[in-house]
């Protein structure tokens, strides 16, 4: 037989007193180089063989023998797998070793709230009013009288709670009530022709109402819209249109007689401002309306505009026509007719204008004194629009009239008409100076102007002051004009004082108890989400509390917007 069969026979014949003799010689092996050498010898020579026992061959395997045939046949050794010293001294250890029983591993498992996805659309938990249902889902009182009320806190002043719906409970109403979401449609849609068939019927009522009342005349008592012009910005404008309209007529009676430029100018200018204070009216009357639901923050805007447009007009109609005519009188001069009816009529219109003067700057000293704020800076600031206008452009009629009075007393010295066309070219720079200032300042007042910073300060400081602000962050107030002010800040707010203030009114031997009964993670959400809402409402009410107490110690602010930070 073949050395290689011999081998796994007496491989197959071991016994476990071949195994110990193998650990001798394992150990004897690593006490030395010369020990090192004879276990190499071993390994290499088929010793090692001799002494494995059957019961490790699985796991060692040594060598083995392959037997090919070429011609007579020959015989080959293969080398499979040499183990080291090292590797075969574990595999003595790994025997040895004592088996260790292993103790169960025990596992704390931490409870977790399961995550909700509550999707793009989620509407389940809203609320809803009683006339948004009645609108939006086509339902009577008498339906919502049978669903859940709800008390909550009223968004509005003037009322302290109100009642809502869930609106999962009204759309399940609605389609009790119309059986299928196509019926509600369909509904909505005839409700919505049936709208527009109303409004069309109560503009043609309108109208023919107003030719009523025109054709047997108005008996209304006198509206607030009249009662403006009596007092204030709008009883200077009155004034102001009455004064200039009368020197306007008499002005042209003056350049058709004596043909001077200077004269047309000053014409021209009074016939500009009487438009112009015309326009201011209109924009008095209009700044008055009450808010509706496409302008929530009222027209006060409209006295800007129309000081704006007023003072496009002077530059384009009284400064522009001022400086054509000026123009084409250095051209083509033109000898001057006697000139005693228009100093006549100039003095009496410096009497005219100087008066209207007067009656602005009194009613511009009474309103700054009001704002605590010197005339100067009230009228640089353009704070009273349409007062301010009328004094600007008083105060230009009458230094108009100086300068059309000396050019025109210059010409009739000299006999040189040259004089009289400078003036109207000085009238139309004045005007043009005057509007340019008109434009600057009613733009910016439109573009939307902080109030004064004193009083940023004092209103931040009173949000400060309070114990449930920790502290405020980009602050805006913007005059709307008419002594409108609108507040935004973003507040940052301590939640542990909002918390205590909703403790303050809690029960807490209730609590307590409710705390004792937790056992479970169901039990223990449904007690947080309980008291969570009610402590959101809470801050919601510090909220309105702190908004209406701005509003109460400065009446001037009217929109108070704060914004959780």
């Amino acid at each position: 037989m073949l050395p290689g069969l011999a081998a796994a026979a007496a491989a197959h014949r071991c016994s476990w007193s071949s195994l110990c003799r193998l650990r001798l010689r394992c150990r004897a092996a690593a006490r030395g180089s010369s020990d090192r050498q004879e276990w190499q010898r071993l390994v290499t020579f088929g010793s090692f063989s001799n002494s494995v026992p059957c019961c490790t061959l699985n796991q060692v395997k040594l060598y083995s023998t392959s037997v090919q045939k070429e011609g007579q046949g020959s015989q080959t050794q293969k080398m499979e797998k040499v183990p080291s010293f090292d590797e075969a001294e574990n595999m003595g250890a790994e025997l040895k070793a004592p088996i260790i029983k292993q103790e169960p591993l025990q596992v704390r498992v931490k409870a977790v709230l399961k995550k909700r996805e509550y999707g793009p659309k989620y509407t389940q938990n809203n609320f809803i009013t009683g006339v948004r249902a009645m609108n939006e889902f086509c339902l009577k009182s008498s339906d919502l009288e049978q669903l859940r009320k709800i008390r909550r806190r009223s968004p509005h002043e003037d009322t302290e709670s109100f009642t809502v719906y869930l609106r999962s409970d009204v759309e399940a109403k609605s389609l009790e009530v119309w059986g299928s979401p196509e019926a509600l449609a369909r509904e909505k849609k005839l409700r919505k022709e049936a709208e527009i068939e109303y409004r069309e019927r109560l503009f043609r009522n309108q109208k023919i109402l107003r030719e009523y009342r025109d054709f047997l005349g108005n008996t209304k008592p006198r509206s607030r819209t009249a009662s403006i012009f009596f007092k204030g910005p709008g009883k200077v404008v009155m004034v102001a249109i009455c004064i200039n309209g009368l020197n306007c007529f008499f002005k042209f009676l003056a350049w058709i007689y004596t043909g001077s430029a200077s004269m047309f100018s000053e014409a021209i200018h009074s016939l500009s401002d009487t438009c112009n204070q015309a326009l201011l009216a209109l924009g008095i009357s209009k700044s008055v309306q009450t808010p509706d639901p496409t302008h929530p923050y009222g027209f006060s805007n409209m006295r800007y505009i129309a000081s704006l447009i007023s003072g496009v007009g002077i530059f384009m109609m009284g400064a522009g026509l001022s400086w054509y005519h000026g123009i084409m009188g250095l051209l083509n001069p033109q000898p001057i007719e006697s000139l005693l009816w228009a100093y006549c009529i100039l003095a009496g219109s410096l009497v005219s204008e100087g008066a209207t003067l007067l009656v602005a700057v009194n009613e511009l000293r009474r309103s700054a004194r009001a704002k605590g704020m010197s005339f100067y800076k009230y009228v640089m600031e353009s704070r009273d629009p349409s007062t301010n206008v009328i004094l600007l452009e008083d105060t230009a009629a009458v230094l108009g009239v100086t300068i059309a009075a000396t050019c025109m007393g210059l010409t009739s010295i000299t006999g040189n008409p040259l004089y009289d066309s400078l003036g109207s070219l000085g009238v139309g720079t004045l005007l043009g100076v005057v509007s340019a200032f008109l434009i600057y300042t009613n733009t910016e007042a439109l573009l939307g102007r902080s109030i004064q910073p004193e009083q940023v300060q004092r209103l931040t400081e009173l949000l400060e002051n309070d114990p449930s602000v920790r502290a405020i962050h980009d602050v805006k107030a913007t005059d709307l004009g008419l002594g409108k002010v609108r507040f935004k800040a973003e507040v940052d707010f301590d939640g542990r004082v909002v918390t205590r203030s909703y403790l303050e009114k809690q029960d807490f031997d209730q609590m307590l108890q409710e705390i004792q009964e937790v056992k479970t993670p169901e039990e223990l959400e449904t007690f947080m989400l309980k008291h969570g809402e009610n402590i959101i409402d809470t801050l919601g009410a510090e909220v309105d509390r702190l908004e209406k107490e701005l509003k109460k110690r400065n009446p001037e602010v009217r929109h108070v917007d704060l914004e959780i930070l």
